[in-house]
């Protein structure tokens, strides 16, 4: 009997389609989806089903033939070789690009697309076309520019853009002087760090909370003290029991990640007071927060910061592109001398070409109606996706850009997240974003933009059988 290939192909993916057919089928070979002596279809009618040329599927073939995972004749036709692997645990074969890789730091840099991963906006909607026009037409301007070195506090043309955006849809009230551009969120910490001589302090983190961040503290000899985290974000009176002497916290008070709480007035105004009081930092992760689905965003937290305690850090890469490797600080006018040398000496901006580009697609409007646009779709794909995990009988609930999946206490959510990976699904543990096992809770965190509506339903559907045999 001739078996039915249940594969997928990412036609915009730099992988060509057949390796992409001759991964699917190796895996599920070395998986034991497909046994020994299993019948493969016809080169000819896998490329009917999947909507390829003939010799796409051909040329897969015949590579797993050489392989030795295949054999082909005349009168058996294409069947898993007799001698195929035994089956073995499908993290072995999930990752073969990051076999090399020994750090829970590079979850995020998973070879992608894939659904239900975190961290990425989607890529599908995203106005290609008119960026690249923008792009070709800034770096034609770059290379024909004056060789001379670019300011590295960031172009100005992008400082005063993000500047005047800040005003209108985060409430920071704030001069181009005080935005600084760096290689990204990792950019923007590392300079921030630097600058508020870290080095020795005591910080406040978000327990659960994005693991890259701590070890980013931990890294500049920053020692870090897990705060928990409700409803109305993070315990600020807990905070202050566990470490008075703090003098810095790090917090996401837009959309908590990964819990997707905001945080509440009541405990900014805490936060805002007891840094003022210790004379403390905090340093603000937007994290998505102009992406509220259900309601109009909250102001930034430094939009109330009247002290010149607050640090706000943004990205483009959830609204726009990772690949672009932009973010920025806006700091307070007391620190701005202070940022400036630091930039001047380790700054880490992205190249002019990219930060004209950006310039010019939120001067021309570009940008704010790409945000309103995809703020529908993001409500659109969650509703999708809240009402496929209930069909397959899966408890869930939205947190911001994701869905939260509760697993069983006990449950090993990060072999079920490893166990996903070679059918193109990237859900996130829960687990790994807790500062100990102590106060773990096991669950997985879905992704909603890449959560396309026609891949949801065989996705769900796949991560239910997985629990279910995991949990």
């Amino acid at each position: 009997m001739t078996t039915r290939l249940d594969l997928t192909l990412d036609r915009k993916s730099r992988t060509a389609l057949s390796e992409q057919i001759r991964l699917g089928i190796a895996a599920a070979i070395e998986s034991g989806v497909l046994v020994p002596g299993a019948r493969l279809p016809s080169w000819i009618d896998l490329a009917t089903q999947l909507g390829v040329a003939r010799g796409t599927v051909r040329q897969a073939y015949e590579r797993l033939v050489d392989a030795q995972l295949v054999d082909a004749s005349r009168a058996g036709g294409t069947r898993v070789a007799s001698q195929a692997p035994a089956p073995r645990p499908l993290a072995a074969a999930a990752r073969p690009l990051q076999s090399d890789l020994q750090s829970d730091l590079y979850q995020h840099y998973l070879p992608g697309p894939a659904v239900f991963q975190n961290g990425v906006p989607a890529s599908d909607c995203f106005p290609a076309t008119l960026f690249a026009r923008l792009r070709a037409r800034a770096a034609r301007d770059e290379v024909e520019a004056p060789a001379v070195y670019p300011d590295p506090r960031g172009e100005p043309l992008l400082r005063r853009e993000i500047a005047a955006h800040l005003a209108l849809s985060r409430g920071i009230e704030c001069q181009p002087s005080q935005v600084f551009v760096t290689a990204g969120f990792t950019g923007a910490l590392g300079v921030t760090l630097h600058a508020l001589g870290a080095q020795g302090a005591r910080a406040w983190v978000e327990n659960p909370g994005f693991l890259p961040s701590r070890r980013a503290l931990a890294l500049a000899g920053v020692t870090t003290v897990p705060v928990p985290v409700d409803a109305c974000g993070i315990d600020v009176d807990h905070g202050e029991r566990l470490a008075p002497d703090a003098t810095l916290a790090l917090v996401t008070p837009g959309q908590q990640a990964p819990l997707g709480f905001t945080l509440s007035l009541e405990r900014r105004m805490q936060l805002l007071d007891w840094a003022n009081r210790a004379q403390a930092w905090i340093i603000e992760d937007d994290y998505l927060g102009e992406f509220q689905l259900k309601r109009r965003a909250a102001p930034a937290l430094a939009s109330l910061d009247r002290a010149g305690r607050v640090v706000h850090v943004g990205t483009f890469s959830k609204t726009l592109s990772p690949t672009l490797r932009l973010g920025f600080v806006v700091v307070p006018p007391a620190l701005v001398p202070r940022f400036e040398d630091i930039v001047a000496c380790m700054g880490s901006a992205p190249g002019p070409a990219v930060q004209l580009t950006t310039a010019e697609f939120m001067r021309d409007g570009h940008y704010l109606r790409h945000l309103r646009r995809m703020k529908r779709i993001y409500a659109a794909r969650g509703d999708v996706l809240l009402q496929a995990l209930a069909s397959c009988g899966l408890p869930a609930h939205a947190a911001g850009l994701g869905v939260v999946v509760p697993l069983p206490d006990g449950a090993d959510d990060k072999r079920i997240a490893r166990e996903a990976y070679p059918y193109g699904l990237a859900p996130a543990p829960i687990s790994a974003w807790h500062c100990d096992a102590t106060t773990a809770r096991a669950g997985l965190l879905l992704g909603v933009a890449t959560a396309i509506e026609h891949q949801v339903p065989r996705a769900c559907e796949r991560l239910q059988q997985l629990i279910h045999h995991f949990a």
